[in-house]
């Protein structure tokens, strides 16, 4: 250490350097009153020139009062300076010194300089410093600032090894609208413990490596127009902890962006009950045309990759967007009763008593609340108790465990509330009691267990910006779910609490394993609209029990389910608002027993209402479902009911005709039921055979055509003669008719055509057996 000669320092000249000189000596002397540091001039009496204390260090570096260093246990000698106000510039810069430099309530005049230093260890206890140059400072022990207060200056750590740990709780910084701390590439080997920290301007440490964990607990960090904590692509060996401090309680506060992406966490990040506060000024995005760029971000941890959990629950707090895309955690991320509000504080989660009230509601919000895409979680995600203003987009998502919003408040009205196309999920969607302000979109998710939407309330769905019809309050077309889909009332609850939606439920191709369950459900709002569309669902048991008949449309055109479950209230509501074409089922859950025809009228009552309009299909499904469960006498029943609808749509096509199709259909109805029941005819043929028979044998025949070859008469042949046709018996051409006879012959000739042809038409459709 280069050394100037020792008559230029001179001998102590205050009561602070006397006391230097006895500690160097090895009795330790503190002020008779301490040094207040916040004082600017508290006096001669605590001066100590930056030149006298550096000469005395250069001496004991040269060995002349070494053993006169106070010693704890093995650590390295201490220097100890108490209660002084260092004038001058304490500048150590590039210097090999192995010892532990000590401070306690000392105010420095100028910053001091301890760059490219080599030491033992740098404590700074209660100080004052207008800044701190320690760039590419290498210390054996911690560095520590415990307590101080740095004012004006920047504490810079840059490029710093320290084998210990770096020491920042209760530490005041500030230097607002610049940096704080900056720590570039700081290299810890210990942690970084800096709760209850203050700062006022940029905390900055990208690059950072710290072998253990990061503690800002408490800690309040103001930076109103960028940064509050710039922690890019830091390496953290344990916790990044960023939440209440378990000491005092007090919480985490940050004013301006948390910027921690490609950051990498041994363990969990932690932001329990925090509070986050965006920039005053929202980020220019530098691609203007980026409809992904979140400008007014709280938490911005893109590529993260975090070993543990990320914590942001019990009363979490963020009035900016919490962005986490394309990260990878490995345990859960956790936003239980928490709240993300992007309303600026006009969010209430409250319904609007009336329609003029609706209008006052806010939203929709212009930036999203929690901002996901691609990110895979290896836990759970939770947001139970949870309170969203704004959306929640998580497209292509990766949850390996469940999901979990019961109880949530998920506001983002006239707009997509929830946006999850390709969401994957391996275990629950559960959104159980929690009320929704917009349109939870879900297409093309893949949920390895239940979409569970039980005594939930969808309301104030989005809209399309193209034509401004409205969105779906439900969206999970194209989805598979692995077991259940549930939109159903909670019976369990006192009262029971029902599932309802005001928009359509959609659920377009969806394959669900096990059961579409809309038990005590309250569907629709607008008539006009859909209340539920189900067009090519796939699933095994189709629950239709709704609580109250579905205000809206209902399409399950091309849908295919094992198993109906279905009541009156669910057919009911007004004619023509069911599409069931090509819908299909294999049995109802309570099944129709044979002799149960009040069910088969009551079914048939249904799809009437319901259908509106002729539609053959229903009636065909319905029938081909209880002939395969053996119930042919009411399948029967339900394709007489067919083919009566359908003369009354062809009736009402022809309007000039209608009558005579409507008689005509009257007569296979009442003769041969339209063919399904041949009997009739046979038991029609029969009495019109009884009744020609009672008339000929009162009114015979008693003059031949052809007297040459004599026939005996009789009225049984001759009346079977008429009645069959084609077939001769060889009667009806050989007598001589005239009065009223003739006419009867007649009426038995046309019923005997009429009543042929339909037995012929019923015995072929029951060989074909497809109809």
């Amino acid at each position: 250490m280069a050394v100037k000669p020792r008559d230029v320092f001179g001998n102590p000249e205050t009561p602070a350097e006397r006391r230097v000189d006895q500690m160097f000596a090895g009795n330790s002397v503190a002020a008779d009153v301490p040094l207040d540091v916040q004082l600017a001039e508290p006096g001669r009496d605590y001066e100590v020139r930056a030149a006298f204390l550096m000469r005395r260090m250069a001496d004991a570096s040269d060995g002349g009062s070494r053993w006169a260093f106070w010693r704890r246990n093995a650590a390295p000698p201490v220097i100890r300076v108490v209660d002084s106000l260092i004038t001058g510039t304490f500048d150590l810069r590039a210097l090999d010194f192995p010892y532990l430099l000590e401070f306690v309530r000392c105010r420095f005049a100028a910053v001091p300089d301890i760059r490219q230093a080599n030491v033992a260890g740098c404590q700074f206890d209660e100080c004052w410093l207008p800044g701190l140059a320690a760039r590419n400072l290498r210390s054996d022990n911690d560095v520590m600032l415990r307590g101080s207060i740095v004012d004006g200056g920047t504490v810079d750590l840059t490029d710093a090894h320290v084998a210990g740990s770096l020491i920042l709780d209760d530490t005041e910084l500030r230097n607002p609208g610049d940096r704080a701390l900056h720590a570039d590439r700081l290299s810890l080997d210990g942690a970084m413990l800096a709760t209850r920290m203050r700062v006022e301007g940029e905390v900055r440490f990208p690059g950072m490596r710290s072998g253990g964990n990061i503690n800002l607990s408490g800690a309040q960090l103001t930076n109103p127009d960028g940064f509050a904590l710039n922690g890019n692509g830091i390496r953290v060996g344990g916790h990044l902890l960023c939440g209440r401090d378990p000491y005092t309680g007090d919480l985490f506060h940050s004013v301006g962006r948390v910027f921690l992406p490609s950051a990498q966490v041994a363990s969990d990040l932690v932001l329990r009950a925090a509070v986050l506060e965006p920039a005053t000024d929202p980020v220019t995005d530098p691609s203007s045309d980026d409809p992904f760029f979140d400008p007014v971000a709280t938490l911005i941890a893109d590529r993260c990759d975090i070993n543990g959990n990320i914590v942001l629950d019990n009363g979490f707090l963020s009035t900016g967007t919490i962005r986490i895309i394309n990260a990878r955690i490995g345990g859960s991320l956790r936003l239980t009763g928490s709240t993300v509000d992007m309303s600026g504080g006009a969010e209430d989660f409250t319904e609007p008593r009336d329609t003029a009230h609706a209008k006052e509601q806010p939203g929709n919000y212009p930036d999203r609340a929690l901002h996901l895409d691609g990110t895979e979680i290896s836990g759970d995600f939770d947001l139970r108790r949870a309170s969203l203003a704004g959306q929640t987009r998580l497209v292509e998502v990766s949850v390996h465990g469940s999901v979990l919003l019961d109880e949530a408040k998920l506001s983002n009205r006239g707009a997509d509330v929830l946006e999850g196309r390709r969401f994957k999920i391996g275990g629950n969607l559960d959104c159980r009691h929690s009320t929704v302000f917009g349109s939870m979109l879900l297409q093309g998710a893949s949920i390895g267990a239940n979409l569970d939407l039980r005594a939930s309330r969808f309301v104030a769905p989005g809209t399309y910006t193209h034509d401004h019809s409205p969105k779906p309050s439900v969206d999970i077309r194209s989805a598979t779910i692995r077991r259940d889909f549930v939109c159903a009332a909670d019976r369990s609850a006192t009262p029971r609490l029902p599932f309802s939606a005001v928009g359509e439920i959609r659920l377009v191709h969806a394959e669900v394993g096990r059961e579409v369950n809309f038990d005590g459900a309250q569907l629709g709002r607008d008539p006009a609209k859909v209340a539920i569309n189900g067009f090519g669902l796939r699933t095994q048991q189709l629950r239709l029990t709704v609580d109250q008949s579905p205000r809206g449309r209902v399409d399950l055109r091309q849908a295919r389910c094992a198993v109906l479950d279905d009541n009156a209230a669910f057919w009911a509501g007004g004619s023509g608002r069911m599409q069931l074409d090509d819908f299909r089922y294999d049995s109802l859950a309570t099944p129709i027993e044979v002799n149960d025809d009040q069910r088969i009228v009551d079914r048939l009552r249904w799809l009437e209402n319901a259908i509106g309009t002729y539609s053959p299909g229903p009636y065909d499904q319905c029938a081909a479902m209880l002939r395969a469960n053996g119930n042919e006498e009411h399948a029967t029943t339900v394709l007489i009911a067919k083919q009566r609808k359908r003369y009354r749509a062809l009736a009402d096509g022809y309007r000039v005709m209608g009558p005579g199709v409507l008689f005509w259909s009257w007569m296979q109805r009442a003769m041969v039921g339209y063919g399904y029941r041949p009997t009739r005819a046979l038991v029609w043929l029969l009495a019109c055979l009884a009744l020609g028979t009672a008339w000929f044998a009162l009114h015979p025949l008693s003059h031949e055509i052809n007297a040459d070859d004599h026939l005996n008469w009789n009225p049984v042949l001759y009346t079977l003669d008429l009645l069959v046709p084609i077939v001769d018996f060889g009667h009806k051409n050989r007598w001589q008719i005239s009065g009223p006879s003739q006419w009867i012959s007649v009426l038995l000739i046309a019923a005997g055509w009429i009543l042929a042809t339909t037995v012929a038409a019923g015995v072929t459709r029951m060989l074909r057996r497809n109809t």
